[in-house]
């Protein structure tokens, strides 16, 4: 089963100020959430569940990606992209 992936304005908005090896891996991220679901960030580092539908995981050392998912539908929401320092949690 596929999953859409919504990405947030405020993430698309920021996205082009975050270098570029960040946003290799935001792809990644996309992609694997896409095919496997919202615990697909496994694949990368400190991954977590921040509530019962909320999930994090580190990009690299200072960047960290947020997403959502309602367990009624196939749609994952990516909330934030950023600092690890202005993360929303």
């Amino acid at each position: 089963m596929g999953y859409t992936v919504a990405i947030k304005k405020s993430v698309t908005r920021r996205f082009d100020r975050l270098p570029m090896n960040v946003q290799d891996r935001f792809f990644t991220l996309v992609k694997l959430l896409k095919s496997d679901g919202p615990t697909a960030g496994r694949a990368f580092q400190n991954y977590g569940k921040l509530s019962e539908d909320e999930y994090h995981c580190h990009l690299n050392y200072s960047y960290v990606a947020c997403w959502r998912h309602d367990r009624k539908t196939i749609i994952i929401e990516v909330y934030y992209v950023g600092s690890r320092e202005n993360t929303p949690y």
